[in-house]
C-alpha cells in the first residue's frame, strides 16, 4: 500500500467559545420577551487551517546532504498527480463571496504575498494561517514599503500572465488588476459603489481608504491607521480578501460563481468540477513562479491535482487505506490513533487550530440578544471534561480569545484574564440556570442549530447534551456545505 498523508484535526488548545464578545455592547434594536419556550435559529462556524502547498509543490525522492534544512527531504521531481480528499464541497469560485475552500482556491488564484518556504519548520511550521509579519515572501507583489504613516506602496511582479483562457487570454498581470480587486471588494471604484457584504465587516478592510495604480506595476494603498504591523499582518495572511480575480471575467459574466470562469494567475488551472463529487486542476505551463528553495526550478512540480469530496469520515478513511487518495483532509483523534495502529506507514501530521470553534447565535434575535443567555450557554459547556475525555488530554481546557494561544501576541493568554472574565467561561450549570431565569427563561427554551455536513458531530452532540442539562433543547440540522454557506451568508431568519 502506498504511503499517504493525513492532516489530523487535533486541537492542542481547546477552541470552543460561545461568548467571545462577552464584553461587547449588547444589541439595542431587539428586546427579549420573557417566555417559557422560544424557538429560533443558530448557526455554527468551524474553522480549521491546513496548508496543502508544501505537498503540492514538492515530490521528494532521494536524500542529499548539504547545509539547507530542506536538503534532508530529498530532491524534488517533476511529474505525477496527487489525489486529495476534502470534507467540504466548493461553495463558490469567486473571492467576492468569502473564504470557502481556500486551500484549493490558491491553486488557481494568487495573493499579494506568499509564504517563505525557506523558513525552517522548527522556527515556524506554517501550520496555521497567520504568521509573523517578517515571514512573508513575495507573491504577486515583489517588494513593498511604507513611504509614510498609513501609505503602503506595492511593487508588482513583472512577467506574470493570466491563465490563457478567454477572456483573459494570457495577458500580462499589472497594477490595475489589484486596484480592480479592491474596488470591487470594498466598493471604491471601477463601477462599484458598495462593498461586498461578505467583507464589509472585516476589521482591516475598514481602515483601507483608497487603492491607486501609480504606475503600470506600482500600487499605492492608503489606510486610516498608521500601524504598519496591523496592515501587513492582515494583507499577508492567506485569505480570499487578497486573492486576485480576473477583471475581464468579472466584467463579462458579472461574477465567477460558475467554475468555468475561475480564472487566475496561479500554478494550476481548474479544468473540471462536479458538484458534491470532485474537482480537477492541471498544471499551468505558463506559470511564472519558481521554487524558493531551488530557484532554478519553475513551478509547479505536479502535473495534476484531483480533489475528491468525501464528507463521510468512514469513506475517507477507507479511501486512504486503499490508496485511492494521497492526502486526507483531517480526521478525529480516535480515528487517527486507530489508523496509526493499523497503517503505521501513513504519515500523520497534527495541526493546531489557529482560531476557535464557535457557536454563532443570532445575537439580533431573542433569546440570544440577551447577553445573560449567551453567558449561560458558555457556562453549560464543560471545557475541562471535553479536554480530558473527548480530546484525551491532548489539548488545554482553557478558553480562548479570538485566536488560538498558538499565535503568540495576538490575544491575552488565559492566565492573564481577570477572574471576573474567567468566571464567565467556567463550567457552572447552576449559575447558567440562574442566568437563564434572570433573562426570563426559567424553564429554558428550544433552538435549532444549522451545521454543514463536515462538522464534528460527536463534539456537537456533547454540547447538545450539556445544553439539555440547563433545559436548553437544541436540535441539530445539517446542510451540504454549499447550501449551508448560502444559508449563513444571506442572513436567513427562521421563526
Amino acid at each position: 500500500m502506498k504511503k499517504g498523508v493525513i492532516w489530523i484535526a487535533l486541537t492542542f488548545l481547546l477552541v470552543i467559545s460561545l461568548v467571545l464578545a462577552s464584553c461587547a455592547k449588547s444589541p439595542t434594536t431587539f428586546s427579549t420577551t420573557p417566555t417559557t419556550t422560544t424557538k429560533t435559529t443558530t448557526t455554527i462556524t468551524s474553522t480549521t487551517t491546513t496548508s496543502l502547498t508544501p505537498t503540492i509543490t514538492t515530490t521528494l525522492t532521494t536524500t542529499a546532504a548539504t547545509g539547507n534544512w530542506w536538503n534532508k527531504l530529498g530532491t524534488p521531481q517533476y511529474g505525477g498527480q496527487m489525489t486529495l480528499q476534502t470534507n467540504i464541497d466548493f461553495a463558490y469560485f469567486d473571492p467576492y463571496q468569502g473564504e470557502a475552500q481556500m486551500a484549493a482556491f490558491f491553486c488557481w488564484m494568487e495573493q499579494l504575498f506568499a509564504t517563505d518556504w525557506t523558513m525552517d519548520p522548527a522556527v515556524l511550521s506554517y501550520q496555521i494561517s497567520f504568521w509573523p509579519n517578517d515571514q512573508a515572501a513575495s507573491g504577486l507583489v515583489k517588494t513593498w514599503e511604507f513611504t509614510a504613516p498609513g501609505t503602503l506602496v506595492l511593487h508588482v511582479q513583472q512577467g506574470i500572465h493570466w491563465h490563457n483562457i478567454p477572456p483573459a487570454n494570457g495577458r500580462l498581470f499589472n497594477a490595475n488588476d489589484i486596484v480592480f480587486h479592491f474596488d470591487r471588494m470594498l466598493g471604491m471604484g471601477d463601477g462599484y459603489t458598495t462593498p461586498s457584504p461578505y467583507w464589509s465587516n472585516v476589521a482591516w478592510t475598514k481602515t483601507l481608504t483608497s487603492v491607486t495604480a501609480t504606475g503600470d506595476y506600482t500600487v499605492t494603498m492608503q489606510f486610516s491607521t498608521p500601524n504598519p504591523e496591523f496592515v501587513t499582518e492582515n494583507l499577508e495572511a492567506p485569505g480570499a480578501s487578497t486573492s486576485i480575480e480576473n477583471p475581464e471575467a468579472v466584467q463579462q459574466w458579472g461574477n465567477l460563481n460558475d467554475w468555468h470562469h475561475a480564472i487566475g494567475t496561479g500554478p494550476f488551472i481548474l479544468t473540471d468540477y462536479v458538484s458534491g463529487s470532485s474537482a480537477t486542476l492541471v498544471k499551468n505551463k505558463d506559470y511564472w513562479g519558481h521554487d524558493q528553495r531551488y530557484p532554478q526550478n519553475p513551478l509547479p512540480y505536479v502535473d495534476k491535482i484531483n480533489y475528491l469530496v468525501m464528507p463521510d469520515p468512514a469513506t475517507a478513511l477507507a479511501a486512504m487505506r486503499s490508496g485511492k487518495i494521497d492526502i486526507l483532509d483531517s480526521i478525529q483523534l480516535a480515528a487517527a490513533k486507530q489508523m496509526q495502529n493499523t497503517n503505521p506507514e501513513i504519515v500523520q501530521i497534527p495541526i493546531p487550530y489557529g482560531t476557535g470553534f464557535t457557536l454563532d447565535p443570532r445575537n439580533d434575535l431573542a433569546p440570544f440578544s440577551d447577553i445573560k443567555v449567551r453567558q449561560a450557554l458558555q457556562m453549560a459547556i464543560n471545557l475541562p471534561d471535553i479536554a480530558a475525555n473527548y480530546y484525551q488530554g491532548t489539548c488545554s481546557p482553557d478558553p480562548l480569545s479570538l485566536t488560538s494561544a498558538y499565535l503568540k501576541g495576538w490575544g491575552f493568554p488565559y492566565s492573564q484574564w481577570p477572574q471576573s472574565l474567567k468566571d464567565q467561561f467556567a463550567y457552572n450549570p447552576t449559575q447558567a440556570k440562574a442566568l437563564l431565569a434572570q433573562a426570563g427563561f426559567p424553564n429554558g427554551f428550544s433552538t435549532d442549530i444549522i451545521v454543514d455536513t463536515s462538522f464534528n458531530m460527536d463534539l456537537l452532540q456533547i454540547i447538545q447534551s450539556e445544553f439539555a442539562a440547563i433545559n436548553v433543547k437544541m436540535s441539530i440540522q445539517t446542510l451540504p456545505y454549499a447550501t449551508w454557506t448560502a444559508y449563513v451568508q444571506t442572513g436567513h431568519k427562521q421563526d
